[in-house]
């Protein structure tokens, strides 16, 4: 008999036919007569209930089927006598595919901090909040390239290894093959990168825009979707050193149309998340309402997780320049009353995430987007604008997160772009092809960055982005 799968079961299942499930246990309860089993195969938050009666069975079976064993179970799916659910199934036959013993077990039917099964991440995907984060970063994943496809972009691999550094922070991995403990060296007593594998010094990608600029300037709409790196040394809920990107990048489109593509695709994956995976966000909502009982009131979500994903989908976004928002900000009373950690005193400032969430969810009650930032605290391949002052750069800010888009309209002017780069140090001679583009046929462009965990983040309304990605790399931890 084949195999079903729980999700179809409870689904679409037929009442008084023979069906066969693989699956682990969650719980077993019962009684000297009967035993109650919850089954769950991971295709669904839901447990399918196989009542087993124990005198059909070896006492030695029963014994060893405790939380976390494997069954497979082939029996007669009949509609439940109980609530919750409208199909259980009576076994028949019950097979022990591995055992669980409660004692070494760590995942048992109880609460577990979200801390320990960090410790355990290799089996936290067993846990009701964690196979629903992981049904839905897939949903996430497969809208992300159902967007993009169906508006005619194409997606390019571009490099993890690579000899740029996009956002010239220098917080980067270095990638060698060199013996760490005999490091060759040149005739000046520094490392000489001619000798390693690539013939220079290279590093994990902390981005994939440079390159999907060559493709844009071919292929009109393009987009990444790749892992990201950086090697900052942050301890916070928020920071990854090994993170996922999703970066369009379109030809002719100018920062309006940048702005509008963002939002557009924001609101199609929220859109897509609460049609495709209601059990999963129900079940993380009342989690969260849970967890924030016993929290003060101002320390609370200001809403519910699918009110606050449906208020994302029922508002325009807000859209100020960054003097704007600056103007906002100075005038604010927790920046008059030196609340902000850091206060607001002149234009000019990078705004951290406090000011962000504060313009977003007290000033705007809206998802805001922040555009023509200072040219000197942004990048230098953003386009200049006439002010000499500003660069044509724009960022999404979202509640709870802050920060969840960054993107700008590209310097496509040779003479400029060559003025930018040597204002901020960046070598010309390392990126020549990337300025060969401004040569040959240069176009007005723009594009952006998405942060996958950061809408992780936001979909689900977990705290921590270490509960987003199934085995997060931060300072001192790469376990799994």
């Amino acid at each position: 008999m084949k195999r079903a799968e729980i999700k179809q079961l409870l689904a679409k299942g037929k009442a008084n036919t023979q069906v066969l499930v693989k699956a682990w246990v969650k719980t077993k309860r019962g009684s000297k007569n009967v035993s109650f089993i919850a089954l769950n195969d991971g295709s669904t938050l839901n447990n399918i209930q196989v009542v087993v009666d124990n005198a059909n069975f070896e006492e030695k079976l029963l014994e060893k089927i405790n939380s976390g064993a494997c069954l497979a179970v082939s029996g007669k799916l009949v509609e439940s006598q109980g609530s919750g659910q409208q199909f259980e199934i009576h076994a028949e036959e019950v097979e022990l595919l591995g055992t669980a013993h409660p004692d070494d077990y760590p995942i048992q039917p109880k609460k577990h901090s979200l801390e320990f099964l960090r410790e355990n991440a290799h089996l936290r995907f067993r846990t009701n909040t964690f196979g629903a984060i992981s049904r839905i970063r897939h949903a996430m994943i497969y809208a992300i390239h159902k967007y993009f496809n169906d508006r005619g972009f194409c997606n390019i691999h571009t490099p993890i290894i690579t000899g740029s550094d996009a956002e010239g922070a220098g917080e980067t991995f270095k990638v060698t093959n060199f013996d760490l403990l005999n490091v060759p060296q040149d005739e000046e007593g520094e490392v000489d990168y001619k000798q390693d594998f690539f013939g220079k010094e290279t590093n994990l990608t902390v981005s994939g825009q440079l390159e999907a600029e060559t493709a844009a300037m071919a292929l009109g709409k393009v987009y990444t979707f790749g892992p990201t790196f950086r090697a900052e040394n942050s301890n916070t809920t928020r920071h990854l050193a090994e993170f996922w990107m999703i970066e369009p990048e379109v030809a002719f489109a100018d920062l309006d149309e940048n702005m509008d593509l963002g939002e557009d695709m924001l609101k199609y994956l929220i859109g897509y998340a609460l049609e495709n995976c209601a059990d999963d966000l129900d079940f993380l909502e009342k989690r969260l309402l849970d967890s924030e009982k016993n929290k003060k009131k101002e320390e609370r979500s200001p809403m519910a997780l699918i009110e606050k994903l449906k208020f994302v989908l029922e508002n325009d976004f807000e859209r100020i320049t960054y003097s704007e928002a600056i103007d906002i900000l100075r005038n604010s009373k927790p920046n008059k009353k030196k609340k902000f950690n850091y206060l607001i005193e002149s234009w000019g400032a990078d705004l951290q995430s406090e000011h962000e969430r504060y313009l977003v969810e007290k000033h705007f009650k809206k998802p805001v987007i922040l555009y023509d930032y200072p040219k000197d605290i942004k990048a230098f391949y953003m386009r200049q604008n006439d002010d000499d002052k500003t660069v044509r750069a724009m960022d999404i800010l979202f509640p709870g997160i802050g920060e969840i888009v960054g993107g700008s309209q590209r310097e496509e002017r040779l003479d400029k772009l060559k003025q930018r780069m040597q204002e901020m140090n960046v070598p010309q001679e390392e990126l020549w092809w990337y300025m060969d583009l401004r040569k040959f046929g240069t176009a007005p462009h723009s594009g952006f960055g998405l942060g996958f965990e950061r809408l992780m983040l936001f979909v689900t309304g977990m705290g921590n982005i270490r509960d987003v990605i199934p085995f997060p790399r931060t300072p001192k931890s790469a376990e799994f």
